[in-house]
């Protein structure tokens, strides 16, 4: 009953398979997955390109049983980013226990197939996802550091009140020099416009016995000028 079911399963696969399965023996065969999925913005598109191989052994006893499996790649495959059977074949394995219990004593490796596809698409776009994340992650934090160069430090109340300190005295210091500025101008033009008495200043101020000696002629001929002028 088994063999007879294991032919037949093999010739539906043959039919959805054409290209992609190869015969080992009458119970052994290797199916090739073309993984589809979206290159990353950037990434080299051969690079991207995966395909896997789900190596298949009909036990003798299949589909009562479950069929000897393996998973590999091409000779010569190139190294997918985010792939890496030696790496990841035991979780590709794993995601087939599921379908294998459930479709036991059925016809179960296109099931099979479509499972692994799935599960190997899905890790490479978590990994893809997980890369993009970190990737915005160094990108906000090189932001954020940008950013602090042209942020001030936090002001809480001890900085304010040294600040406000700091500024009080800076601003006494700059009133006073301003006020000793404009005294020393004061006293500057002070000097430039004194002048000499007139002979009758001196005399209404009572200021003619006090004449200096080199001022004394001009001063006592404004003094006679005064006492001509009036007496008459």
């Amino acid at each position: 009953m088994g063999v007879e079911e294991q032919k037949e399963e093999r010739e539906i696969l043959d039919s959805i398979y054409p290209d992609e399965i190869t015969d080992i023996s009458d119970t052994e065969f290797r199916i090739a997955i073309q993984l589809e999925v979206s290159n990353d913005e950037g990434d080299d598109s051969e690079a991207q390109t995966a395909t896997i191989i789900l190596n298949v052994r009909f036990t003798p006893n299949y589909p009562d049983e479950a069929p000897d499996l393996d998973i590999t790649q091409p000779p010569n495959a190139p190294k997918h980013p985010y792939l890496d059977i030696q790496d990841d074949k035991a979780v590709l394995l794993s995601s087939l226990t599921e379908p294998i219990t459930d479709n036991l004593g059925m016809q179960m490796i296109f099931t099979l197939v479509t499972t692994l596809k799935d599960s190997a698409e899905l890790l490479i776009i978590e990994r893809q996802g997980a890369k993009a994340a970190l990737a915005e992650i160094e990108a906000q934090k090189a932001e954020e550091e940008e950013n602090k160069k042209f942020q001030g430090e936090a002001v809480t109340r001890e900085s304010f009140l040294k600040w406000r300190e700091e500024f009080q005295r800076e601003l006494a210091e700059e009133e006073q020099k301003k006020k000793d500025e404009q005294e020393a101008e004061d006293k500057k033009k002070g000097r430039k416009e004194e002048k000499k008495l007139t002979g009758r200043e001196l005399w209404e101020r009572g200021l003619v016995g006090k004449i200096e000696e080199d001022d004394g002629e001009d001063a006592l001929e404004q003094i006679k000028d005064l006492k001509i002028e009036a007496a008459s």
